[in-house]
């Protein structure tokens, strides 16, 4: 049995020896080399790191200095990219939003001037049917006499008296004018020219 342990010990004996004798030392030296290669003023590290870009497996995993820059361009044009899309979004959003209020100030358009057609066309209804009774009061002056004319006349008002003068014919109107006390005559007679201006 003793011999069994002290067979055992020689077994593992080179694994150790191995480790002892060659890896160690090795790892000792290259550290030994860089630090002296450094303190000399040689970039180990730039070095080992152009040697090991030329080892086909090492390649992969060693990025050299010029693929470093080539990287972040591409982290800086895709966060441009990113930004440019935010704000071409940002900026669909914002034309939507201002074509949905031109769509809706349009409908407002059209129902104002749907509102506006419709009060005008009321208003010149109202306007006939004024100027309809005026035509017709006008016509009962035409056959009226003339004094009776121009004290009717008088206590009207201004408008509607202008408005009556304007129907009857001149000679009608020159009658009632003559009838009519000279300082009211004179009053109708300039409102008549304004009106007609």
């Amino acid at each position: 049995m003793a011999r069994q342990k002290i067979a055992e010990k020689k077994k593992m004996n080179p694994i150790l020896w191995f480790l002892f004798a060659i890896i160690i030392p090795i790892l000792v030296t290259l550290t030994l080399t860089i630090i002296i290669l450094s303190v000399a003023g040689v970039n180990v590290i730039d070095w080992a790191k152009d040697k090991g870009n030329n080892i086909p497996v090492i390649s992969s995993l060693i990025t050299t200095p010029e693929e470093e820059n080539i990287d972040r361009e591409t982290e800086k044009t895709q966060a441009t990219l990113e930004n440019k899309d935010a704000e071409i979004q940002a900026l669909s959003q914002e034309n939507s939003d201002l074509k949905a209020t031109i769509e809706h100030l349009e409908q407002e358009i059209v129902k104002l001037e749907n509102n506006m057609t419709s009060a005008s066309s009321e208003a010149d209804n109202e306007e006939q049917q004024a100027n309809s009774t005026v035509k017709t009061v006008s016509g009962s002056f035409k056959d009226m006499d003339n004094e009776q004319a121009a004290l009717i006349i008088q206590n009207l008002d201004n408008d509607i008296a202008v408005s009556i003068l304007k129907e009857v014919s001149n000679k009608v109107r020159g009658e009632i004018l003559e009838a009519m006390d000279a300082e009211n005559a004179a009053d109708l007679t300039q409102l008549f020219i304004n009106s007609g201006e």
